[in-house]
């Protein structure tokens, strides 16, 4: 069956409820971690603190950290976790055997427990060799019914790792021993088969905090990683999908949504929401959007990010900043409903797209603007691709340009009527073009067939005709043209003694005529006013 788009229905990652799983994989993890110069300097001078004070305390990195190691990757987040005291009072022990041996003390920085925040213990952050490190004590944690706030404990390293996400996020590196500790026994294997498995039944794992079904899939989705099949159950759970409505605060779930948009595979955690049917619970929508959400909306959604993104890899990741990276994605995620809008509390018609990342995702506002405007754009784009393709006359987009003041030669037509775009959306224009070559052509628009080599390779091609155009139209960075003349220079030659609406307009005028004479000296745009208004003063006169 084929949807409203063309869209064949089938799971988009391929992890569809019920479905066998694939073959495990097998990945590259070390035996043993290597320490940097930097961290053999970072633990042995908090061994130093142990042994002076006779502490008899047990130093474990936990978490990311080893995970990365064991990877092979790279990571500088050094999370401490300490078996007999606060994170606080380790922090002022540091300070006073710096003191003993004559070293500059270093501020204490203690972030506060935050449940809003996945912040359930105080944490305390120290520079140690001019790097920051989180300290914490190791936990057990008990949580009531209908709260994702857990109360917190003292705990051993094995309840500690048990209350973890992940297996692969449960591994220790002990600093004493220099050794791997894999408390649950699975943590290591579960990294060599590429498993995302929860180290406690995953259904009680996710009701006790839903945010972990969210983070099980960031993870699957970075290291390429498969979901566990009754992780899968647990994600698919109707009680789950409540307890992640109701539970988890917006900001949490658009932080982990951003998490996702930022890392290595956006398309395919956004396939992962999708294929768990999650989709909703996680882009939540406004009531009463005009037009209606289409039925498959979530699938068409979730096949534009993934053209989106595919489109963007044969390019190259360069062509964009991170930021404009992540817009680009979000912008092409909400594209099937770029034109749905819905009613405010103040009457205001507002996009969708903007209240799903506004009031859903709690991003900035800023975001949200971006998007539409990206939006707007990408279909001004998909009108302009065909006439800056061809040598033709854009005869209907030239109507827009008709002004009785004002005379565009038909040579300049194109390049006033890409000025005009590109000063809207400045330094995304590279953006909301990559986008729309996915809406163009038209007629043959089908996000299903994006990825064969073909269709990769013609969008590819029209992104590359209209960059050039633009480049020889010399109108990168048009948006930092200024007018020639102010609007007081205006009202001089006008001969006005007040602005108002007017002055706008000439200066709209204006604006067209500089994109169509890049050239043009004030002088001569001076003339142009004074010839255009007398023109129409001896036009009035006649009539």
């Amino acid at each position: 069956m084929r949807g409203a788009l063309g869209f064949r229905s089938r799971p988009l990652c391929g992890c569809g409820h019920g479905l066998a799983r694939s073959m495990e994989a097998t990945h590259a993890v070390k035996d043993r971690i290597d320490l940097t110069e930097k961290e053999e300097n970072i633990f042995g001078r908090l061994l130093d603190v142990v042994r002076h004070f006779k502490l008899e305390t047990q130093l474990r990195v936990a978490g990311g950290w080893v995970r990365d190691k064991l990877l092979r990757k790279d990571c500088y987040d050094i999370d401490i976790a300490l078996d007999n005291m606060l994170g606080r009072d380790f922090c002022e022990k540091v300070n006073e055997y710096l003191k003993f041996v004559g070293e500059e003390q270093q501020g204490i920085g203690v972030i506060q427990c935050n449940p809003d925040q996945s912040k359930h213990l105080e944490t305390a952050r120290m520079r140690i060799c001019d790097t920051w490190i989180d300290f914490v004590n190791l936990r057990s944690e008990t949580y009531a019914e209908n709260s994702r706030i857990p109360t917190m404990k003292f705990g051993t390293a094995e309840e500690d790792a048990y209350r973890r996400d992940l297996t692969i996020n449960s591994l220790f590196y002990n600093i004493n021993t220099n050794s791997v500790e894999d408390v649950t026994g699975r943590g290591i294997q579960d990294l060599k088969s590429g498993r995302i498995v929860t180290p406690l039944p995953p259904k009680a794992t996710f009701l006790d905090d839903p945010l972990r079904v969210l983070r099980a899939i960031r993870f699957g989705a970075r290291f390429d990683f498969e979901l566990a099949e009754e992780l899968k159950e647990a994600a698919f759970d109707e009680e789950v999908k409540t307890a992640l409505a109701n539970k988890i605060s917006r900001e949490r779930i658009g932080h982990e949504v951003d998490l996702m948009m930022s890392d290595k595979q956006p398309a395919k955690a956004m396939a992962y929401i999708h294929d768990l049917k999650l989709f909703y619970a996680v882009f939540t929508f406004p009531e009463n959007p005009q037009p209606a959400v289409p039925e498959q909306c979530d699938r068409y959604c979730v096949l534009h990010i993934n053209a989106a993104w595919t489109l963007l890899q044969s390019i190259g990741y360069s062509i964009f900043s991170d930021e404009q990276r992540r817009l680009y994605l979000y912008a092409s995620l909400f594209l099937p409903v770029r034109s749905t809008i819905y009613i405010d509390k103040k009457s205001k018609e507002v996009p969708v797209a903007s209240f799903i990342i506004r009031d859903s995702l709690k991003l900035k506002a800023s975001d949200a603007e971006m998007v539409t405007n990206l939006h707007v754009a990408c279909e001004k784009f998909v009108d302009l691709i065909p006439f800056l393709e061809s040598n033709e006359d854009p005869e209907d987009l030239k109507v827009k340009l008709e002004d009785e003041y004002l005379e565009i030669p038909p040579a300049s037509t194109k390049r006033v009527l890409a000025g005009l775009l590109l000063r809207q959306i400045k330094d995304f224009w590279r953006v909301a073009l990559l986008i729309s070559t996915l809406l163009h052509p038209k007629a043959s628009h089908t996000c299903d067939t994006l990825n064969s080599h073909t269709e990769l390779d013609r969008r590819r091609e029209i992104f590359g005709k209209f960059e050039s155009a633009i480049t020889q139209l010399d109108l990168d960075h048009v948006w930092k043209m200024k007018l020639l003349l102010d609007g007081k220079a205006m009202m001089g030659v006008l001969q006005l003694k007040l602005g108002g609406p007017s002055i706008g307009k000439w200066r709209q005028r204006l604006l067209k005529w500089q994109l169509a004479h890049p050239n043009g000296t004030t002088e001569e745009c001076i003339d142009w006013i004074k010839q255009s208004q007398a023109k129409r003063q001896k036009i009035d006169c006649s009539a």
